[in-house]
């Protein structure tokens, strides 16, 4: 009789599909596990390769049973819809995990340990109460707007609402309308405080975090984004150049070659979006430096502005900025100017 030599396992919330198959791909068993036997199933059976989908949960039970000793691979979801036969189910899945998973080219994420997901959970806490702050200013200013004041845009000229309340809209507002403020300028007040307190935190990790400092030597890497490749992006030696990291950013551009001809369009977009977000943002921000005070006489980036419009050079940079990123990390040195390396 053949032995499992590989199983493809569907997560869920309670109810589990595992899908085993020998090393030439038969199917050997389909059956159904319970969320509380999981861990029972698998210490019973023989060890082997298990594969799941990188989804929610998959990084807990891959540690775990990493720890039961299983050779454990997360693919990407989007990689094993193409082996979905006919229609969707738990058990259509798994079979499609267990068939992916054989695949010679098929590519594979790391498994975050929980230090990782910690700091990844830092960073994500801080973009979730940054989003909230902006939905509470675009509030205020457009329910102000129904009583004929207009707020500057920009959190800084928030602040000084509360003031105004008191004094200038006291007469124009309602007495219920007033209240209203004085409470989502109250909730903004305590928003501001926990984004601060999380700024320092970012910042305390960044300096404590020796790939964090390394990255910090990058033009337009600060201590958030630092932190946040730290803590989301896989391990440098995933890929085998920098241009393949530029592209699990989304930061490379879409291909559509045929007969020989290339033909390149705007980046596609399909990776990482928050640290591809992170990025720009930092790069539009030398960009403007640049513009204001000038580039590096000869540089790269100087030419590009000479002849490129500014958010085009910006995404370029992006992409330059994403492949040095790869090359530091690989090399485990800091960044160094091109002009002081030929010096």
């Amino acid at each position: 009789m053949s032995e499992v030599s590989i199983i493809g396992l569907d997560i869920a919330k309670h109810v589990f599909q595992a899908h085993g198959a020998d090393a030439s791909g038969r199917a050997l068993f389909s059956r159904k596990i319970s969320r509380g036997k999981l861990l029972e199933f698998f210490a019973g059976h023989r060890r082997c390769t298990v594969a799941l989908e990188a989804c929610g949960g998959a990084h807990h039970w891959g540690r775990e049973l990493t720890r039961l000793g299983y050779e454990v691979k997360l693919i990407p979801p989007a990689y094993v819809k193409p082996f979905v036969k006919r229609n969707k189910n738990d058990a259509a899945d798994a079979e499609a995990i267990c068939e992916a998973a054989q695949r010679p080219s098929m590519r594979f994420v790391a498994i975050k340990s929980e230090e990782q997901q910690a700091s990844g959970l830092v960073f994500r806490t801080r973009d979730l109460l940054v989003r909230q702050r902006t939905q509470l200013i675009n509030a205020i200013r457009g329910h102000l707007t129904e009583y004929g004041w207009v707020a500057p845009k920009g959190p800084s000229h928030v602040a000084m609402l509360g003031d105004l309340l008191e004094d200038e809209m006291a007469s124009s507002l309602p007495e219920a309308a007033r209240a209203m403020f004085r409470t989502m300028l109250d909730l903004l007040e305590e928003l501001n405080e926990k984004i601060v307190d999380l700024d320092k935190e970012i910042a305390r990790r960044a300096r404590e975090d020796a790939v964090a400092r390394r990255l910090m030597t990058i033009p337009g890497v600060g201590p958030i984004t630092a932190t946040a490749l730290a803590a989301l992006a896989p391990p440098a030696e995933t890929f085998t150049k920098g241009r393949d990291f530029a592209a699990w950013l989304g930061l490379a551009p879409r291909q559509m070659s045929t007969g020989g001809k290339q033909k390149l369009g705007s980046i596609s977009k399909m990776g990482e979006r928050t640290l591809r977000r992170l990025l720009i943002i930092g790069c539009s921000a030398v960009v403007l430096q640049a513009s204001k005070r000038g580039a590096p006489q000869g540089s790269w980036l100087e030419q590009m502005m000479a002849r490129k419009p500014r958010m085009l050079v910006t995404v370029a940079l992006a992409n330059k900025t994403a492949r040095i990123i790869w090359a530091v990390l690989v090399k485990e040195e800091d960044y160094r100017a091109p002009v002081a390396a030929a010096a």
